[in-house]
């Protein structure tokens, strides 16, 4: 099968295509013909860090791990597919799992569930990461109906999921962005569009909780973006985050009595921890998408696996808008 490979690791690593063996069917797995994958930030971060990173393959190495497409094969003790399913997950591209940048993949079933019948191949490839990790987010920070709910970074991959699937369990959403791009997406999305460059972290909350503060906090920017977020929480407000490798001062969140929840939706292929609750959230998001109240954001531009490299810079450039989406 056509698979594109990089071969060393670095800034300047570029995707060659290759000819390598289709993968085996195995107890617990199924084969996928692989319709679509979309690019994550951490894609790009393996590609560019290698064995910085302690979840990076070795090389050659085959990433991408998001993917929509039909099943080709059923393994042993699989219950639940059959051929020709339309499925979608995030089941390879790091450690020893084999990634989506290819043909084929042999897909845990713990990892997939069936794809929305109402999303395109390329629309739900884009879901699996950046929705498992905003729905794990807001349900760990006990989201709640009529809880006001701020999303810091709400155009971005997580972000913009993390909004419709607060509105949809009946929240008052915000959301921060930093141009009009970015607000006015926001908006469309059903937010109240917040900027953060114009307005200060004291100005907002007063504005829109009357100084009390947002109940629920999901800080896809993270890092020092850390402190505006336990400036603006509520007193026993919840603060989820995708990114927390940094020093913080805590002050604030210990005398807010605040709850820090640090979401990392890798561990389960990383660590082959309750894979098992990644298909029930993709079961569940699939549900929630074909009721209308879940569609991701598409960049304009089109790549087919031959572009995996424009594709990653598409995305590293920070001019588009959506998930970039490679189609196979």
């Amino acid at each position: 099968m056509k698979a594109m490979l990089i071969k060393n690791y670095g800034e300047n690593a570029k995707f060659e295509a290759e000819e390598i063996a289709k993968p085996e069917i195995k107890a617990g797995h199924v084969l996928v013909k692989i319709a679509a994958t979309s690019v994550n930030t951490v894609d790009t971060m393996i590609r560019n860090m290698g064995e910085e990173l302690p979840l990076s393959p070795a090389t050659p190495a085959l990433l991408g791990m998001d993917f929509a497409g039909v099943v080709e094969e059923v393994g042993e003790g699989v219950t639940g597919y059959a051929i020709g399913d339309e499925v979608y997950g995030c089941a390879g591209g790091l450690a020893d799992l084999p990634g989506t940048l290819a043909e084929y993949i042999v897909a845990d079933s713990d990892l997939i569930a069936k794809k929305p019948s109402n999303l395109s191949m390329r629309e739900a490839a884009a879901l699996p990461l950046v929705a498992i990790t905003a729905y794990e987010g807001l349900q760990r920070a006990q989201i709640a109906p009529g809880q006001k709910v701020l999303v810091h970074g709400g155009s971005g991959g997580v972000g913009h999921i993390a909004i419709q699937l607060a509105k949809y369990w009946g929240a008052e959403v915000y959301s921060t962005g930093g141009g009009e791009t970015q607000l006015k997406l926001i908006e469309e999305l059903g937010a109240k569009g917040i900027n953060y460059k114009s307005e200060s972290v004291e100005q907002y909350v007063e504005t829109h909780t009357d100084g009390a503060g947002f109940d629920v906090i999901f800080d896809t920017v993270g890092g020092a973006n850390l402190t505006k977020s336990f400036d603006a929480a509520a007193l026993n407000g919840q603060v989820a985050t995708t990114v927390s490798m940094c020093e913080l001062d805590l002050n604030t969140a210990h005398f807010k009595g605040l709850s820090l929840h640090v979401v990392f939706m890798l561990i389960p292929m990383l660590h082959n921890f309750k894979r098992e609750l990644h298909a029930e959230i993709l079961s569940d998001l699939a549900r929630i998408s074909e009721e209308g109240h879940l569609t991701p954001v598409l960049d304009e531009n089109r790549y087919s696996l031959d572009e995996a490299d424009v594709a990653h810079a598409r995305l590293e450039s920070g001019a588009g808008l959506g998930k970039v989406v490679v189609e196979i």
